[in-house]
């Protein structure tokens, strides 16, 4: 196998920031997970998972399916097909390529959904800080026409320039899709205490200026220098900076909180929702 060692544009040579850990993750069928909080989420906390899906094969079928959250919100990202979602809360809806859907699960919420090929999309999950943790939960979604953009970033969570996502989501966490044709560039500042970075990329290959290819996950080192990009091939990647998430994270199975009481609380709540779903015939 020949092995093709990329050299960074002269231009971005010893520029910004460094990579100092990539992955690919771990594919479970056509789902991949890039982060997982136990691993890569100790170092980019609040982004505590990220998951790829990449498949020509449907996803689940209508009714089952169903899972709790809570401690976090999820921001799903559809790039290619079709699907429909279905929580707790009451909302339902379906997503076409572009649209964003963020669920806060908060003090705890159940969720379902399922997807018609071709698939591909993002899945993240973000630690809520402590003064939402075991709020009430809530989603909305975004249809493509309603993200704003800056340049070639599409602003899902935060702001970028004059940009800033309709989405509520904590303060302290920027979260973008960004595309680049070959030989374009694209440089990023965050500002100051955003120390968290990292991009995924899913389409193309980058120089940052370290060499990122399609499928990989790389993590910047924490600082507040500005970030370049320069598209390789035609690239397409999300992009995430936040302020360093303060708290140690306590783990569920489907959970992430600041302590042990607040999961305690939040495993609580998913489980009086469950047996609500139940008692209505939703869940078996």
């Amino acid at each position: 196998m020949n092995t093709v060692i990329r050299t960074p544009p002269a231009s971005l040579a010893g520029v910004g920031r460094s990579v100092i850990f990539r992955t690919r993750g771990h594919a479970h069928g056509p789902v991949v997970r890039m982060v997982s909080a136990s691993d890569v989420g100790a170092m980019i906390k609040p982004f505590v998972f990220l998951d790829l899906v990449d498949t020509q094969e449907a996803l689940g079928q209508p009714g089952v399916g169903w899972h709790p959250h809570s401690g976090i919100a999820t921001l799903t990202l559809a790039i290619e097909g079709q699907g429909r979602y279905v929580e707790s809360i009451g909302q339902a809806g379906t997503m076409v390529a572009g649209d964003i859907e963020w669920l806060s699960a908060g003090r705890g919420v159940w969720h379902s959904g399922f997807a018609l090929p071709p698939i591909k999309a993002f899945q993240l999950w973000i630690a809520l800080p402590r003064e939402r943790e075991l709020a009430p939960a809530f989603s909305q979604h975004l249809s493509v026409n309603e993200i704003p953009s800056d340049g070639p970033a599409r602003v899902l969570l935060g702001r970028s320039g004059e940009a800033v996502s309709p989405i509520d989501a904590p303060p302290g966490v920027n979260y973008f899709v960004v595309q680049l044709k070959a030989g374009q560039r694209w440089t990023y500042q965050p500002s100051r205490g955003y120390r968290v970075g990292w991009i995924a990329v899913m389409d193309g290959g980058l120089c940052t200026p370290d060499p990122v290819d399609k499928g990989e996950l790389a993590v910047f080192d924490q600082s507040d220098a500005a970030i370049e990009f320069e598209a390789v091939t035609d690239a397409r990647f999300v992009f995430g900076t936040a302020i360093p998430h303060p708290h140690d994270l306590h783990l569920g199975y489907y959970s992430v909180h600041t302590s042990r009481a607040a999961l305690m609380e939040g495993e609580r709540e998913i489980a009086r929702i469950g047996r609500e779903l139940r008692a209505k015939g939703v869940l078996r």
